[in-house]
């Protein structure tokens, strides 16, 4: 199976290679390595199951800390603590895999923290939105995995680069408006809820849904080519960086869709 780019951080091009040459040796034949020390398709779902639970746990608590208050300022510390200790934790995660297993579920943990408290403030402005992103989220999820399964979506070459181009075209456009920002540019169209704008965020978001499709594919790179155990928890974590992409642009969608009504 030839080696697969893909505009996931934590799933790079030779992610797999690397760890199963590192941990077996080169030249040590697939069959050769010891089926319980090989990672699977079970358990990298078992593992992202974890992490979903993790996630929703804390963004749970934070939502019933800004639901009772109605005051962002009661949740911005925690808010501060999921964006800048998932970023770390996310890096610390991407260059030592092997930690995996207690670094993921951490992850998930903060991230919950952001997306609790980005759902909540949302959803008292457009009351429902939260559940429907979530809804949304698993929807496509579930729908692309059974697209994925099934061969209907194949993987191909052409389509890999097309989705890496895409998604580091929207990387690059979100780092320079996020700069221009802070000159006071703005762009207007493509972030209100005109057709424009929801334009754009359908874009985005089929862009971030065939992220998954990628991930996928890598997860069962992986397991072909005797990854081991603990890169379970490490793909867990790379499909759990999509879906939280994923949902927030779900939730931005809707968000553009409500303010028209």
């Amino acid at each position: 199976m030839p080696l697969m780019k893909t505009a996931n951080p934590a799933l790079g091009e030779n992610t797999f290679r690397n760890v199963a040459q590192g941990q077996y040796g080169y030249g040590v034949p697939y069959d050769a390595v010891d089926a319980a020390s090989r990672m699977t398709l079970s358990g990298t779902v078992n593992k992202t199951g974890i992490l979903l639970l993790c996630a929703l746990a804390t963004a749970a608590w934070v939502w019933n800390r800004y639901i009772q208050s109605h005051n962002m300022a009661a949740v911005g510390p925690l808010l501060a603590l999921g964006v800048f200790g998932g970023l770390i934790v996310a890096f610390v995660t991407i260059f030592k895999k092997e930690w995996s297993a207690v670094t993921a579920p951490i992850y998930a943990l903060l991230e919950g923290l952001v997306l609790g408290g980005v759902s909540a403030a949302v959803d008292v402005r457009y009351p429902g939105i939260a559940l429907e992103a979530v809804g949304l989220t698993f929807g496509t999820l579930f729908v692309l995995l059974l697209a994925y399964r099934s061969g209907v979506i194949k993987v191909t070459q052409r389509f890999m680069l097309g989705v890496v181009a895409a998604t580091g075209g929207i990387m690059l456009f979100y780092f320079a408006e996020m700069i221009l920002g802070f000159f006071g540019v703005r762009f207007a169209a493509l972030n209100g809820g005109g057709a424009i704008g929801i334009g754009f965020s359908l874009f985005v978001v089929a862009i971030a849904a065939l992220n998954l499709v990628l991930d996928f594919a890598f997860v069962e790179q992986g397991v072909h080519m005797g990854a081991p155990k603990y890169m379970e928890w490490y793909a867990a974590f790379g499909i759990m960086v999509t879906l939280v992409w994923l949902y927030l642009e779900m939730l931005r969608l809707l968000a553009k869709v409500n303010s028209r009504r």
